[in-house]
């Protein structure tokens, strides 16, 4: 979107300053300013592109997931990404076009520009190709009957068999759903979302790192420390194990505050609107609901684990530098 017109202009502006900022502030600590060419490479994409979501004067809206990652990337302010998201989510919002008829109106309303032009065409004279091919379409409708109800025996004589022992219908649905998927593994190098998860996560049990969405050393070595402490071998990596012990089942009467974070931030991300505050507020419980239920879980607004294993499963492309 170039040159962008309309109600988000100034929200794309905005968004390009500030991704600009980013990118000409990333100079600190000794560490150089990355070049366009090279950023784009960790982007992913074309420096060409790159320059138009850093260029104010004539900006692209970049995506919300780059602009995810380029926060992570060049490790600006974390009081900035809340604005980035809010912004990059006014830019790509689509404004409701007007209906040109009234809300009323039928195409049966609607006049032709030139009446003249209307013609009527004379309706089709049966002949007896036209019959043959009546006579065969009622055919395959019949064919079509008789198979649906073969069908329908087969499908009474399976829940017949269910309901002697077999297995049922909505076992065999949970078995592939999102709760039955298996934890994803984190390790070092891991962006984003699976990065900041565990580092919320480890900062509810009292470990200080930083979430800044970059899985580095610093946060592997919190993983081990953590490990240790739980009787894990301790490689640094998050796997089934470390899930199981590093997530905190979170309801009315326990919330964590960091905890809580990580569970908006997947709810959010899993494309159900949540405030990130820290506060397990009744709006969290909501919106927690209505995941459980898009999932086939028990809706019971409390995080438990098989609701954090189908928040991870429900999220992103993992992205691994």
């Amino acid at each position: 979107m170039t040159g962008p017109t309309g109600p988000d202009r100034e929200a794309v502006r905005a968004l390009a300053e500030l991704l600009r900022k980013w990118w000409e502030l990333s100079a600190r600590e000794g560490r150089p300013k990355p070049t366009q060419q090279s950023l784009a490479g960790r982007l992913g994409i074309d420096q060409t592109t790159l320059s138009r979501y850093l260029n104010p004067r004539h900006p692209s809206t970049a995506p919300l997931r780059t602009v995810e990652l380029l926060h992570t990337v060049l490790r600006a302010p974390a009081a900035d990404l809340p604005r980035a998201r809010a912004l990059a989510e006014e830019a790509t919002a689509v404004p409701a076009r007007k209906s040109p008829h009234p809300a009323d109106a039928t195409p049966a309303d609607e006049a032709p520009a030139d009446a003249a032009a209307v013609v009527v065409a004379p309706a089709p004279r049966r002949t007896a190709t036209t019959r043959t091919a009546s006579l065969r379409t009622a055919l395959a409708f019949l064919a079509v009957l008789t198979l649906g109800g073969g069908i329908g025996l087969g499908w009474s004589a399976f829940a017949h068999r269910a309901g002697q022992g077999g297995p049922s219908v909505a076992a065999a649905a949970a078995s592939t759903g999102p709760a039955a998927s298996r934890w994803p593994l984190a390790r070092k190098g891991d962006l984003l979302w699976k990065a900041r998860t565990v580092q919320y996560l480890l900062q509810a049990h009292g470990h200080a790192v930083e979430a800044d969405g970059d899985f580095g050393a610093a946060t592997a070595a919190a993983v081990k420390t953590f490990q240790a402490a739980h009787g894990l071998l301790a490689d640094g990596k998050v796997g089934a194990q470390t899930w199981s012990h590093l997530i905190i089942r979170i309801d009315s009467h326990n919330d964590p505050k960091q905890a809580v974070v990580a569970l908006q931030y997947l709810l959010n991300n899993a494309g159900t609107a949540t405030d990130i505050t820290g506060i397990f507020t009744p709006s969290t419980t909501r919106s927690l609901d209505t995941f459980q239920r898009a999932r086939a879980l028990p809706v019971t607004g409390v995080a438990d684990p098989a609701t954090w294993r189908a928040l991870l499963a429900s999220q992103g492309p993992a992205i691994h530098r």
